[in-house]
């Protein structure tokens, strides 16, 4: 056990003899630890905070606070895994320079990297509506970004129009085809641009992170439990949730991968995505947000791309990388999946229309 988590641990009244703790999870932002207590049956998740990516962690303590007293109080029933304060009252104590925090262990809780069912789409989906829909009356314009322009895709675009300009030209003739592609397909920034001031549109308080492994399952009924890593929840637009786990539910592969031939929309997670979110956000959603529901797959896949792209074209200084060209080849791999949302689109449409009106 390092030094550092036995002192955030004496944080919150446990002392290096009561303790043992061990890396867990897969997650690449945090670094994350389970905590067994001595004498104890419940444990704990104890978590650093990437200050590279979340340049002030005590915003995501605010925000995830506002939340779970609102949850708290409006619906005391959700399971809400929020933060534990320390002794002090601090809901993220500093220690050696770095923000940490700590929450609840679930027990007989399991989360996974990949879906392997429909049916876990459709649990996951219905419960990123449910938060959704518990938070519908709430003011999102109380939650302060956490990361700002997360999901904002007009500073996407602008910032893979800066990196184009100033990219070494042997990057550019290399994502030429990537660069065109890119783009072409600006008409979706317009399009987002023409509804995104639409009473009709409004900002909600959005996860903005929804891939599977963020959600908890019931180790004995593979039903959903709850939604967790709550760093990005923050005011948005309801295609966040719903676009990303479009994005990385359908398709059986991850942006990583370099067989093209594998990136297909699985339309069966497809439907089951639509049926959970709408089975929990379908009579909150407007007339306007009903009819943006495959819109928002496209945003977020061409988004995503844009991001790959633009941190090939700087040289890739954000995302973590096996090999010099891997983020060419996530940007490819998101176009591909991006083209296979508009050769699909009456079918998607057609599945939309029938869970709306199911």
């Amino acid at each position: 056990m390092s030094s550092t988590v036995e002192k955030v641990a004496e944080k919150y009244g446990y002392s290096p003899d009561q303790i043992q703790s061990q890396k867990f999870g897969t997650g690449h932002i945090n670094s994350t630890y389970l905590l067994s207590v001595d004498g104890e049956d419940k444990k704990f998740i104890l978590q650093s905070i990437n200050q590279n990516v979340f340049k002030d962690p005590l915003i995501i303590a605010q925000n995830v606070r506002l939340v779970g007293e609102y949850l708290k109080k409006n619906y005391p029933e959700y399971l809400f895994v929020g933060s534990i304060p320390a002794l002090s009252g601090e809901e993220m104590p500093l220690v050696d320079g770095v923000y940490w925090r700590m929450s609840r262990f679930i027990p007989n809780s399991v989360a996974y990297d990949t879906l392997s069912d429909p049916k876990q789409a459709f649990e996951a989906a219905e419960q990123f509506g449910r938060l959704s829909k518990l938070l519908s009356r709430f003011d999102p314009s109380l939650l302060r970004p956490s990361i700002p322009g997360f999901h904002d895709l007009n500073l996407r675009y602008d910032q893979f129009k800066e990196a184009h300009a100033n990219a070494e030209e042997g990057l550019k003739l290399k994502a030429s085809h990537q660069i065109e592609t890119a783009l072409s397909h600006s008409f979706i920034v317009d399009f987002f641009n023409s509804y995104k001031n639409s009473p009709d549109f409004p900002d909600r308080a959005m996860h903005h992170d929804t891939k599977i492994s963020n959600m908890l399952f019931d180790k004995t009924t593979n039903e959903g439990l709850c939604v967790i890593d709550l760093d990005t929840l923050m005011a948005g637009k309801f295609i966040s949730d719903l676009g990303d786990m479009m994005r990385t539910y359908v398709c059986a592969f991850s942006e990583n991968e370099a067989d093209m031939d594998k990136i297909f929309i699985r339309v069966e997670y497809f439907e089951a995505i639509i049926n959970g979110y709408l089975k929990e956000m379908g009579s909150i959603l407007t007339n306007t947000e009903k009819d943006l529901i495959l819109f928002s797959g496209k945003y977020l896949i061409y988004m995503q791309a844009l991001r790959f792209l633009t941190d090939y074209l700087n040289g890739n200084v954000y995302y973590p990388i096996s090999y010099p060209e891997q983020n060419l080849v996530r940007t490819v791999n998101q176009f591909k999946l991006l083209s296979e949302f508009f050769s699909k689109e009456k079918i998607l449409q057609s599945i939309v229309d029938k869970c709306l009106h199911s």
